[in-house]
């Protein structure tokens, strides 16, 4: 089975298999729906501890800096990324639920780190935020976020801006704090020509081969 298992993977994502794949480490088990490509790893009999997920009740989460566990939508091993479910903005309010930790944050010794595909939302923000180069004008995507989308209503008229997340900024973190901005929310290859309701919702991290 750990055979045929090997030959599909090697088929599908050639690169990644031959130069990264430890055969003495089997990928791990399904975790509800997703599949648990290697090198990430569930347990220590399986993938490769540095790329840690954990499988809580069926489902795959991934751990931050600060404690908080996020569900993984989506996995993609041939292009070594995963994106994970924004946190929640709490009803009625423009808090996102990880707003007392700082946001989100990664481990900078880990091999995993926020990819240049996601245009992020800060919501709530203080007005030193103008003094940034982030795009905080009335053509914001924020100002369409907070008047169409639901979760984003608690925003409404608040002082807002978004950012495309380029390879000049942090890779580690997405900062939100009482005092500065209190909420956010993140796309996925977003298209500034796309309606709200096709918009891909994530935060994609991407992460380094391992190496045998």
């Amino acid at each position: 089975m750990v055979s045929l298992v090997l030959f599909l993977l090697i088929a599908l994502c050639p690169v990644i298999m031959i130069k990264a794949w430890p055969f003495s480490n089997p990928p791990c088990p399904n975790c509800g729906d997703l599949a648990v490509p290697y090198p990430l790893s569930t347990n220590d009999n399986c993938g490769d501890s540095r790329y840690k997920v954990y499988c809580n009740n069926n489902k795959l989460e991934f751990l931050s800096a600060t404690g908080n566990y996020y569900k993984i939508l989506k996995v993609d091993p041939c292009n070594n990324k995963l994106v994970l479910q924004p946190p929640l903005i709490l009803k009625e309010t423009c808090y996102s639920s990880d707003v007392v930790d700082g946001g989100f944050l990664l481990e900078e010794d880990l091999p995993f780190n926020i990819s240049t595909h996601n245009t992020v939302m800060l919501l709530n923000c203080s007005e030193s935020i103008l003094l940034s180069p982030l795009n905080c004008s009335s053509n914001s995507i924020c100002r369409v976020f907070e008047d169409k989308v639901e979760e984003g209503k608690g925003c409404f008229g608040k002082l807002c801006c978004h950012y495309l997340k380029d390879s000049a900024m942090n890779s580690h973190k997405i900062r939100v704090r009482v005092g500065g901005c209190t909420a956010y929310t993140s796309l996925v290859d977003w298209n500034p020509d796309s309606p709200p309701d096709s918009w891909n919702y994530g935060i994609e991290l991407q992460w380094l081969p391992a190496l045998i």
